[in-house]
């Protein structure tokens, strides 16, 4: 993974889509900022402000928001 790209993570804890992201992070080693939404309110928060929406999963990359855990993990996948 690229050392100079800023990786945010907004999840829940509870969330099975999250979980599904969480997993594939810890297998990999991935280094990623966590944000639990329903632990901290600054981060739900910076969430809608920034994101748009409440939906969790959603991996920031460099500031921009990328929802579905699908996605995520294909980006993950990808670059890291």
């Amino acid at each position: 993974m690229s050392d100079d790209r800023k990786l945010v993570l907004y999840y829940r804890p509870t969330c099975p889509f999250c979980i599904r992201v969480l997993d594939f992070i810890e297998r990999n080693g991935i280094h990623v900022d966590m944000r639990d939404i329903s632990d901290d309110p600054e981060a739900l928060d910076t969430l809608v402000r920034v994101g748009g929406k409440r939906q969790v999963p959603c991996l920031f990359i460099d500031g921009k928001p990328l929802y579905e855990s699908g996605d995520i993990i294909d980006w993950l996948h990808t670059n890291r």
